[in-house]
């Protein structure tokens, strides 16, 4: 403890150990909570904050919240380091989850919803800061075109790490909406966080004159540029090379690390927030092909698990959310925000060609605020450009909005009947034994056994899906791989089955060759019966003792008896 003494004396030792003992312990206790009701870990990791802050602690029991959080002193500070490098690493992995590669293969619908996402939100949340500023409790001293900016872009920005993980949850995340969603949001992540880097240098965060702003756009802008380009191609080359000379998880993990720290440190000298640079840095690094996803699960799940726990519970101890509760507010800005995202994704899905009931399913999903808009919260209640009313407005509403999302969105694709995919499979689309090596072989193989029922060459089936594949891989995990496709003329949907005694690599999660690979070949505008199947495969795939005997099984039959007995367990 001797170099901690340098910054904490021996008697401030302890209270700051004790301090972030319960700052991670109750986090992590009510984060693992809000999951049992499948809710957002984010919920309960702030009302972990809120138990132990101002607001309960603070309230009932002041001095040993005095003790234990004191204010002005070295375990402040300490708090407030351990704080930013959270919410730095947090905004790495968040980067890591952006696939640049998808967005621009996910075409113009996902384009079209994105800019829509935008543009509508931005403007309706503009307008009421703009209009009403003194509703919004602008602080003294703030242009109030630089507030109706900040509340435009906090209204335009979606939490993609929240989305993903409600897609999953859904079994949607590889669909042909999830795409849509996750592309879209994807874009919005980067305009958003773009968008609020210029507000920054607009205030002179950092310490920098407002008179640079020019400059400290230009290089938010060349940063940008550099990174996703040059940057982004020098990482796909050195990666393979880290990973082979030094230990594979621990030593990529320390190389994001650094990474992250070093951008992060150079875009706070730009006049950027640091929190910009270890973005953009994750962004970079997880496009490459050459991150495996053992390696980026790992580091998810160690950031997920400390940094961001002690994040997202130290936001409670900042602001007494019962004094700050303004429920008009929180009505205003919650119905501004979900109304302009849900509209405008929704009428981007439909400009986009998507049926106008998942139009509004995309709408939900993109409405999902989350982490991302805490931390913008955050960031602008500490630069002084909103008081701890609107955060608390903004808090609020983000946490409401993806507890909402999954809901709405299931409901708003169900079918009348649910389509049960087992009653698809035929033993003249099986095949036992596949003699490809690869995704596309096997794609190739399985498309002639198709061809052959639904009277569509085998070439047609194979480019519709491998083009669908280049989007995103499908391999679901569990030695399991669903290589999809909607397709024009076709008059109703069709599973083509096949098995592989070496695996084949569809890019799973887990890492692991597929061994059991469903073609799924669906009309093309029956966007409920693909995501039904889809996700009832899905469903099927995770169950581990139908994982265990789908590896396993030997003939049609034994693969329908165990798909057809998770079917009947639910």
């Amino acid at each position: 403890m001797a170099l901690l003494g340098a910054a904490l004396s021996h008697a401030e030792i302890p209270i700051f150990l004790l301090s972030l003992a319960a700052l991670l312990g109750l986090a992590r206790l009510f984060g693992e909570v809000a999951k049992m009701f499948r809710q957002p870990a984010v919920l309960g990791e702030i009302l972990a904050g809120i138990v132990l802050g101002p607001t309960v602690l603070g309230t009932f029991a002041p001095e040993w919240f005095a003790a234990l959080f004191p204010k002005g002193g070295a375990v402040e500070t300490g708090l407030s380091v351990i704080m930013t490098l959270s919410v730095i690493f947090f905004l790495l992995v968040a980067g890591m989850e952006v696939d640049l590669s998808m967005a621009w293969r996910s075409g113009r619908t996902s384009f079209i919803v994105s800019i829509t996402g935008i543009i509508i939100p931005f403007a309706s949340g503009f307008a009421l800061a703009f209009a009403v500023p003194e509703f919004m409790h602008i602080p003294a001293g703030i242009d109030p075109l630089v507030f109706a900016l900040f509340f435009g872009t906090a209204l335009s920005i979606t939490a993609l790490p929240v989305i993903s993980k409600i897609l999953m949850d859904l079994n949607l995340f590889r669909t042909d909406i999830g795409v849509i969603i996750v592309a879209a949001a994807i874009v919005n992540d980067l305009v958003g966080w773009l968008l609020f880097a210029v507000i920054c240098s607009m205030i002179g965060i950092g310490g920098r004159d407002p008179a640079d702003i020019g400059r400290t756009i230009a290089g938010t802008l060349v940063f940008v540029g550099v990174m996703l380009t040059v940057g982004r191609a020098l990482l796909h080359r050195l990666l393979p090379w880290l990973q082979a000379n030094i230990s594979r998880r621990s030593g990529v993990m320390g190389f994001a690390m650094v990474g992250a720290l070093l951008c992060a440190a150079l875009t706070e000298w730009i006049g950027i927030h640091a929190i910009f640079g270890s973005f953009i840095f994750g962004v970079a690094l997880g496009d490459s092909r050459h991150l495996k996803e053992k390696i980026r699960a790992s580091f998810d799940q160690f950031i997920s698990s400390v940094f961001a726990p002690l994040f997202f519970a130290g936001l409670g101890l900042k602001v007494n959310f019962v004094q700050n509760l303004d429920v008009a507010l929180v009505l205003a800005v919650l119905a501004v925000a979900t109304v302009g995202k849900i509209v405008g994704c929704g009428y981007g899905a439909v400009l986009g060609g998507v049926q106008r009931r998942a139009a509004l399913a995309v709408g939900f999903g993109m409405n999902a605020r989350g982490a991302m808009e805490i931390i913008l919260g955050a960031l602008a209640l500490q630069a002084g450009v909103i008081e701890e009313k609107l955060f608390v407005a903004l808090v609020i509403m983000a946490l409401l909005t993806s507890m909402i999302s999954g809901t709405c969105m299931q409901k708003l694709l169900a079918r009348k009947r649910e389509l049960n995919f087992a009653e698809l499979l035929s033993a003249n689309l099986f095949k036992l034994h596949l003699a490809g090596r690869t995704r596309e072989e096997v794609i190739a193989e399985l498309s002639e056994l198709a061809a052959v029922r639904i009277k569509v060459s085998a070439a047609v089936i194979t480019a519709s899906v491998l083009e669908r594949e280049a989007v995103v891989p499908t391999g679901i995990g569990n030695r399991v791989a669903v290589p999809h496709a909607r397709m024009e003329g076709l008059t109703k949907s069709y599973v083509v089955v096949g098995m592989s005694e070496s695996g084949v690599d569809f890019d799973a999660p887990d890492g692991e060759a597929a061994r059991i690979v469903f073609l799924v070949l669906t009309p093309e505008k029956d966007t409920a019966a693909h995501l039904q199947i889809l996700a009832g495969i899905a469903k099927a795939a995770n169950e581990a003792s139908v994982a265990d005997d789908l590896s396993h099984a030997t003939n049609y039959s034994e693969v329908v008896s165990a798909l057809r007995n998770v079917e009947e367990s639910h």
